[in-house]
């Protein structure tokens, strides 16, 4: 399934470039490189030799998405993985 704004809350975020525009932690605002891992709270990203952990709850992240675009995401809306918030989606 193609990557778009709408359904980017519901896909896998593993693979996209990513940006923290808000965050609890001020250290972690200004981060990017390209999601490595997801947890159910946290993305795992990667910055050339670095790996840093972001929590995702109180975040604000811009994804930037396949054939162009950057999506503005709260954190909280994409807490837990991709099949839990297809389930969110359906209720």
């Amino acid at each position: 399934m193609r990557i778009t704004p709408w359904n980017l809350r519901f896909h896998e975020l593993i693979g996209l470039e990513v940006e923290v525009l808000r965050h609890l932690d001020p250290g972690l605002v200004g981060v990017r490189g390209v999601v490595e891992w997801e947890t159910p709270r946290a993305l795992l990203v990667s910055r050339g030799e670095r790996r840093i952990l972001i929590l995702k709850s109180g975040a604000l992240f811009a994804f930037h998405i396949p054939g162009g675009g950057r999506v503005v995401v709260p954190g909280d809306d994409i807490l837990g993985g991709p099949a839990q918030r297809v389930k969110r989606l359906r209720r």
